[in-house]
């Protein structure tokens, strides 16, 4: 595995230093306020250039959602100096020099990136300036793109698993955007035109609403003079980027929702309010989602693998920007019922309520979150995916404190959380029932 590099802080004109934190450094571009994270690695001579904006479909608006997937597809169709038109499509140029080149949508970010020789850098960063601000969202590339779009919305509509998840999410959240799904409802998919596309992109894309990733084999130095020249020409926004204001309201009461669509196996998922991201009470839920059902000695696995009442059955604590859902997700047997498998999870919910868990429940969930962690920091390219997310929450240094905080979680805090936040009146419950 590559090892990280602790350098210190370089003197740049242009550029402000933030803080240090795990080997990796920020800086702040003083002509407009680009975040800048710079995170040298001893390993093999490539670098991930990645730009992190800090908008996703939690800042959509009903009406326009899916605009910012949209927008994902419609930046690779570039701008006047890099369109397929002049042969210079981002794909063709990138691809040229080697680069692996991608984009991801989630609730609170969009990230552009590309792995790619060290010395073809400043192409990347060239890239990322000119289409910053430069797109040319055009009405014939609005139109493709959204025979793309809706193409890959049908897919998730034949997936009952992705029916299940949007509905117990649009169930769960009545007020915060959280209830929209990332690819946006399919009428406002339909509908989007090219002047709303742009005027979402004018207000979201720009510098001080973004962070630049560079991680691998990294010159301080040059890097910010690169970023200096190729940013730095680049106004902040010339108004305030809007903020999410709306706060969901308190729930009171179970939620149900059931989805009814071609199969033959059933599946439950249960999900509960829990805090933001970046509280400890979400690395206790991590603990608690591994303690719950990860692996054949996992509570759930015991009580409904082995008893035949599941085919699988898994947690997932969704550490985001603002209050999220701790979830249990249960495929059924052809003979249990989501009625057996419901009242299952919930009595092993009330178990560690009243009972806890124990040091060694704790500690083999701690070492397997670690060893995830650590098998996730295996280059530049799987390490620019982990810090985006902690990007995305709101607090990059959730990267590289995530450890220390997964293994000071103890068996208390486990059990309080669970305490604290496992209520009915706090459950939504998504039922997926196979038509004959």
């Amino acid at each position: 595995m590559s090892t990280a590099v602790s350098p210190s802080p370089v003197p740049v004109d242009g550029f402000s230093f933030v803080q240090e934190s795990g080997g990796i450094q920020q800086y702040e571009l003083d002509a407009n306020g680009l975040q800048v994270l710079l995170y040298p690695i001893d390993a093999a001579p490539v670098t991930s250039v990645m730009i992190t904006y800090h908008v996703g479909s939690r800042n959509e608006r009903t009406g326009h959602t899916g605009a910012t997937h949209m927008l994902e597809h419609l930046m690779f169709k570039g701008t006047e100096r890099f369109h397929k038109e002049h042969g210079t499509s981002i794909f063709d140029v990138l691809q040229r020099v080697g680069a692996q080149v991608n984009a991801s949508t989630w609730t609170d970010r969009t990230n552009y990136y590309e792995m790619l020789p060290r010395e073809h850098v400043g192409m990347a960063l060239d890239i990322e300036a000119d289409r910053m601000r430069n797109a040319r969202l055009a009405p014939d590339d609005v139109e493709s793109e959204r025979t793309v779009i809706l193409n890959e919305f049908d897919r998730g509509q034949n997936d009952p698993t992705r029916r299940l998840f949007d509905a117990v999410w649009s169930a769960a959240y009545v007020a915060h955007p959280y209830h929209h799904p990332t690819i946006g409802w399919r009428s406002d998919i339909e509908t989007m035109q090219p002047e709303d596309l742009r005027h979402f992109y004018d207000t979201f894309y720009w510098p001080n609403n973004a962070t630049l990733s560079l991680i691998g084999s990294v010159d301080a130095e040059a890097d910010l003079q690169a970023i200096a020249e190729h940013f730095g020409s680049i106004d902040a926004a010339p108004h305030d980027i809007p903020e999410v204001r709306t706060r969901e309201p308190e729930q009171r009461g179970q939620r149900r929702v059931t989805v009814h669509q071609d199969g033959e196996l059933g599946a439950l998922l249960s999900s509960y309010k829990v805090p933001h991201g970046r509280t400890d009470a979400a690395d206790a839920f991590d603990v608690l989602a591994r303690i719950l059902a990860s692996g054949k000695g996992s509570r759930l696995y015991r009580r409904c693998t082995d008893q035949e009442l599941t085919t699988d059955v898994f947690a997932m604590n969704f550490r985001m920007r603002d209050p999220s859902l701790f979830s249990l997700f249960a495929f059924l047997t052809p003979s249990s019922t989501h009625e057996t498998v419901e009242a299952a999870i919930e009595e092993e919910i009330e178990r560690i309520q009243q009972e806890g868990v124990t040091d060694d429940e704790v500690a083999r969930a701690q070492r397997q979150l670690v060893a995830k962690e650590a098998y996730g920091r295996d280059g530049p390219y799987r390490i620019a995916s982990q810090l985006n997310e902690a990007i995305a929450v709101g607090d990059w240094t959730l990267y590289t404190e995530y450890i220390d905080r997964i293994r000071a979680v103890t068996p208390q805090a486990v059990q309080q959380v669970a305490q604290e936040h496992l209520h009915a009146t706090q459950n939504t419950i998504g039922w997926y029932v196979p038509d004959a």
